[in-house]
């Protein structure tokens, strides 16, 4: 019987939204429909919604109001998790970029030799990603720990097969040496070498290339075969 009434009052509802009802109807039905005190046919029955909405929510409105906002809910959350992975992902790769490539300027005269030891001046720049080279200084500073490859080449021509071939080049790191080029002879008036190395470094190791004492470049306007590069492999750790 109460369902049959509660039907009755709903369906009156409904047919309301179709039939032109005087304005103190409406109400009065309205009025006993959210007065019925029995159970309702289904859990979250929503009488107002009859009278209120478009046919067909009165008994899921609130379960679709809340299903809603869950939903919403759940994509605020999603999308903050991807912006936070977004923004890792572009730290990781953006500090991964460190690659370097320099060279000896054009010069018609030998490099050396000196008296001391000298870093060489690597000015002619083709590539510096992650701006972990100093032109100024001819030093590379690591700007993240991590394993690192670098590559020395060296050039050296003296023009005369009877002048003595005579060049002694080292890669450094924080002052040690890791690496050497070198000639000592009068048989060759050209040579060349290279070296490659890696290198474990922490954030702000230094590595630069030096001429030793008495030694001398010459030759190089040409070939432009006197280059210093090195590059990220991976990052490691921070200890």
């Amino acid at each position: 019987m109460k369902l049959v009434e509660v039907s009755a009052l709903c369906l009156l509802g409904i047919l309301s939204l179709c039939v032109s009802v005087e304005a103190g109807t409406f109400d009065m039905m309205r009025e006993a429909a959210l007065a019925y005190p029995g159970a309702l046919p289904c859990g979250n029955w929503d009488c107002d919604c009859a009278f209120k909405r478009q046919r067909g929510c009165c008994c899921v409105a609130n379960d679709m109001c809340q299903l809603e906002e869950q939903t919403f809910m759940r994509m605020v959350n999603l999308w903050e998790q991807l912006s936070t992975l977004e923004g890792d992902l572009r730290e990781l790769t953006d500090n991964n970029k460190i690659a370097f490539r320099a060279s000896m300027p054009s010069s018609p005269t030998c490099f050396g030799p000196y008296t001391s030891n000298v870093p060489i001046p690597y000015t002619s720049i083709s590539l510096n990603d992650g701006h972990g080279y100093n032109p100024a200084l001819g030093v590379f500073t690591a700007p993240r720990t991590g394993l690192y490859s670098f590559a020395l080449m060296v050039y050296s021509n003296v023009g005369d097969p009877n002048a003595r071939l005579y060049h002694q080049v080292q890669l450094k790191k924080d002052g040690q040496v890791v690496a050497c080029v070198w000639e000592d002879n009068r048989e060759d008036q050209e040579d060349s070498g290279t070296q490659t190395v890696l290198l474990s470094l922490r954030r702000g190791d230094q590595v630069y290339v030096e001429l030793l004492a008495g030694r001398k470049l010459c030759g190089n306007t040409d070939m432009n075969g006197n280059s210093f590069t090195g590059y990220l492999l991976y990052p490691l750790a921070e200890e």
